[in-house]
C-alpha cells in the first residue's frame, strides 16, 4: 500500500506557534501590537487629566496649595500701642475687665518677739565686792520676795561693821562732852566755844553713824548683830522669774556696778514688733491685732496697741509697736516669736489683680484698652498686696478697662 510521505512529516513537525496542532476555533496566544498601544495611551490620558485637576481645580479654577496661605501676626505695634488683629490667636488668649473701686481694709502682719515689762524688771547688783560661795537659784527658776539668791564671801563687809562700831563709839563721846559743856555753860564755869565745839562735835559725829547705819542697812545686814562675818547673802528684791544669770559659784566679783542676774515679774508680759518706716501710719494706740505665737499656732490672742514708740531705729528704719498681755500663767515667756496682725481703717481703693501687672524696666504697668482691641502700656504705683490682688495710687482710674490675663503675650 502506498503511503503518501507528506501526511506522516505533517504529523510529526511542530506548529509555529508551539504545541500540536490544535483545532481551529482555539484562541491564538499573544495580543496585537495596535492594541497594547491603545492601553498605553488610556494609562497616560488618566495621569494627565489627574494631575490637571490636582493643581488647576475643577472647571479651570485653580486650587491654593496648602501652607501657602497669608500668615496673621499675633499683635501689630505702634509707637506706645498695640493692636490684636482680627485673626489673631492672641485674642483667645487675653481677658479684659474693668478696674473697680472696693472697700478693703488692710491687714498688716508683722514679727513680734515677747519681752518682760521693764517697768517690773530688776537688775541684782551685788552690795559690795567679794567671792561668790553659794548660788542659791538657777536660771528660769521662779523666785519670792526676800528669798536668798547668793551668798557672797567679803572683807568689805568687815570693814562697814568696823565704821559703824567706830562711829557709834564716838558718837556716845560726843554726846557725853555736848551734855558736859551744856552743864558747865550753866553755872558759867564753860567757855562759848568750847560749847559751841562740843555741839559740832556731836553733829559730825551723828552724821557718820547715820552713814555708817545705812551703809550696813543697804548691803542687807543687822547692825547690831552679834555675828559679824564677812558674808553677806543676796535676796531677792521682788517675787518674780530669774531672767539672766551672770554669775558662778567660785566666782570674784569686784564690779559692784554689773548685774549678778536678773530678776523678773512675769505677769504681764510684752509682745514688741517692728513697724517699717512705710506703715507706720497704720499703727496706732489703741488699735486692735490678733496675735498668734509660734508656741500656741491654733490659738488667737486678742489685743490691743499699747504703745507706739516715737523713736525710729535708723539701722533698720523700723520703730517699735507694743501689745501688753496679762500672763498669770507665764504660758507667755521673754524670746518667744510671734506675728501681729494689726487691723487699718477700711480704705475705698482702685483694686486690680496680680496677673495685671507687667514687669518692663524695673516698673509696673498695665495694658489699658484706648479702642477694639488696641491696647496702651501705663506705668502704675502700687500702694500694697494683699492675696492676688494689688491696690494702685496712680496711673489708672476706675472704668479703665485692661488686660488682666496673658497681658505678658503682648510684650516685647
Amino acid at each position: 500500500m502506498l503511503v503518501d510521505p507528506n501526511s506522516e512529516a505533517n504529523k510529526s513537525k511542530p506548529s509555529r506557534h508551539g504545541g500540536g496542532r490544535r483545532g481551529s476555533s482555539e484562541p491564538v496566544l499573544g495580543a496585537s501590537p495596535h492594541a497594547k498601544l491603545l492601553v498605553y495611551l488610556v494609562v497616560v490620558a488618566a495621569i494627565v487629566a489627574g494631575a490637571y485637576r490636582l493643581f488647576v481645580g475643577p472647571f479651570g479654577h485653580p486650587v491654593t496649595a496648602p501652607g501657602v496661605a497669608e500668615k496673621v501676626q499675633p499683635f501689630i505695634r505702634s509707637g506706645d500701642r498695640i493692636t490684636v488683629p482680627e485673626r489673631s490667636p492672641v485674642r483667645d488668649k487675653l481677658a479684659i475687665e474693668p478696674i473697680i473701686e472696693k472697700d478693703i481694709q488692710r491687714n498688716l502682719i508683722l514679727p513680734a518677739v515677747v519681752e518682760a515689762d521693764p517697768g517690773r524688771l530688776i537688775k541684782v547688783a551685788p552690795p559690795l565686792a567679794g567671792r561668790v560661795t553659794q548660788l542659791k537659784v538657777q536660771l528660769g527658776e521662779r523666785v519670792e520676795a526676800g528669798q536668798p539668791l547668793v551668798v557672797i564671801d567679803s572683807p568689805d563687809l568687815a570693814a562697814a561693821y568696823s565704821d559703824y562700831d567706830r562711829a557709834k563709839v564716838l558718837l556716845a563721846l560726843a554726846l557725853k562732852n555736848r551734855d558736859r559743856q551744856r552743864g558747865l555753860a550753866k553755872i558759867g564755869g564753860a567757855a562759848e566755844k568750847d560749847l559751841q565745839q562740843a555741839e559740832t562735835d556731836y553733829v559730825t559725829a551723828d552724821a557718820e553713824f547715820q552713814r555708817a547705819t545705812a551703809h550696813l542697812k543697804q548691803i542687807g545686814v543687822n547692825a547690831e548683830t552679834t555675828d559679824k562675818s564677812r558674808t553677806v547673802t543676796v535676796v531677792a528684791p521682788m517675787s518674780g522669774s530669774v531672767i539672766d544669770l551672770g554669775v558662778a559659784p567660785g566666782e570674784y566679783w569686784n564690779d559692784p556696778t554689773a548685774a549678778l542676774m536678773t530678776v523678773a515679774d512675769l505677769s504681764t508680759v510684752w509682745v514688741t514688733a517692728s513697724v517699717p518706716e512705710k506703715d507706720t501710719a497704720l499703727v496706732s494706740k489703741g488699735q486692735s491685732v490678733d496675735v498668734v505665737f509660734s508656741a500656741y499656732p491654733s490659738e488667737v490672742f486678742k489685743g490691743q496697741v499699747l504703745f507706739v514708740s516715737d523713736v525710729l531705729d535708723p539701722a533698720t528704719r523700723r520703730t517699735k509697736a507694743r501689745i501688753a498681755f496679762k500672763n498669770a500663767d507665764t504660758r507667755l515667756r521673754p524670746g518667744m516669736f510671734a506675728s501681729v496682725n494689726f487691723y487699718a481703717p477700711t480704705q475705698r481703693v482702685l483694686v486690680v489683680p496680680t496677673s495685671a501687672l507687667v514687669l518692663k524696666d524695673d516698673a509696673n504697668q498695665v495694658l489699658v484698652e484706648t479702642a477694639p482691641w488696641t491696647f496702651q502700656a501705663r506705668n502704675v504705683d502700687i500702694a500694697f498686696q494683699q492675696g492676688d490682688q494689688v491696690v494702685l495710687t496712680s496711673g489708672v482710674k476706675a472704668g479703665d478697662r485692661i488686660v488682666v490675663s496673658g497681658g505678658v503675650l503682648l510684650g516685647d
